[in-house]
């Protein structure tokens, strides 16, 4: 801005009302143009806010159109679309000398997959293009788990709320070893147990871990299942012995899964070939039954999507909740 002065031109000084009325017309003008276009960017910007905050809240109640499988051998993933059943893209191979073993769903709408070879246990995250397709399959740094236990059939992985870290379970013979890793810098903690027993359906709300808990014994050369009871662990705390962790609720009888989301427990019961999941308070009291669904197996096992909005049901073939049946049976684990 200059400090120099200019005369104004003849009729247009302060003390001329033949330059103030067409200035002030102008400024009158220039302030009405200003105020309308003010409010037009102000609804600009309130419809633009209302319309993301829509899609966010679509997206929210919408069930994802794909999942993700590992094959029975292990030596690729499958997109499988919701809709059809039928294959999207084609499978993707494991990493050499690698078999995949265990694969879960992230916010983000991205994958998590484990892979083993031998006792070493490495993380690929996993995604899909916007059709499905399977787009690429990157290396997790640091996130590793090696020589301490083997990933076995029973084998566990699921991946936190916010999607910072996942935990993994590993086995000593059928004492289980429980990893919680961070994906930024691959800090972790570990609870073991010296009591022989399986960790299933692991979910997280929060920093809480929840599993169901089933000890196990030998019984005419068969490893039997006691009891199922759900636990939940403080992967805040420190890291030791599963002992910490604390018991919610056993299971009824036909509940073999559950999925834990902080108000209350969503048990998977099976009977007469229907999967019913029914809630539960934490004090293990039984609320509304959820959903309901014929099924063709008994129930291996049920998750929450990431998002909150369903639960995955694998029983013999995949149940997307909402949403057509998946051939599965050629699958050892998936995703949606």
């Amino acid at each position: 801005m200059s400090d120099r002065r200019e005369d104004p031109p003849p009729g247009t000084s302060l003390g001329s009302w033949k330059g103030l009325v067409p200035i002030g017309v102008a400024a009158a003008a220039a302030l009405v143009i200003g105020a309308g276009v003010d409010v037009v960017r102000s609804h600009q910007r309130a419809a633009k806010k209302e319309s993301e905050a829509k899609t966010s809240a679509e997206a929210a109640q919408t069930p994802a159109r794909y999942v993700v499988g590992i094959t029975e051998s292990g030596a690729a993933l499958v997109v499988r679309d919701t809709q059809t059943g039928d294959d999207v893209g084609l499978p993707v191979a494991a990493p050499p000398d690698r078999r995949f073993h265990r694969v879960a769903p992230a916010r983000d709408g991205s994958y998590v997959v484990a892979s083993y070879a031998g006792r070493d246990v490495a993380f690929q995250r996993f995604f899909l293009d916007e059709d499905g397709r399977p787009k690429s399959l990157e290396d997790i740094a640091k996130a590793g788990i090696s020589g301490t236990g083997a990933s076995t059939k029973w084998s566990e992985l699921a991946v936190s709320s916010n999607g910072d870290r996942f935990a993994y379970v590993t086995y000593k013979g059928m004492r289980a070893r429980v990893e919680v890793v961070s994906f930024q810098d691959g800090a972790r903690k570990v609870w073991t147990t010296k009591s022989p027993g399986r960790i299933g359906s692991l979910s997280w709300s929060g920093a809480t871990l929840s599993f169901v808990w089933s000890p196990v014994r030998a019984v005419g050369g068969e490893v039997k299942e006691t009891k199922h009871e759900v636990r939940t662990l403080d992967t805040d705390g420190a890291g030791g012995d599963l002992r910490v962790s604390k018991a919610l609720m056993p299971l009824p009888e036909g509940g073999t899964a559950a999925v834990f989301y902080g108000k209350g427990i969503a048990v998977g019961i099976m009977k007469n070939s229907q999967l019913s999941v029914q809630a539960y308070t934490l004090e293990g009291q039984p609320g509304e039954v959820v959903w309901q669904q014929n099924v063709k197996g008994d129930l291996t096992d049920l998750d929450a999507t990431p998002m909150g909005n369903g639960f995955l049901a694998t029983a013999g073939d995949l149940y997307p909740q909402g949403t057509h049946p998946v051939p599965g049976e050629d699958l050892t684990d998936a995703a949606w």
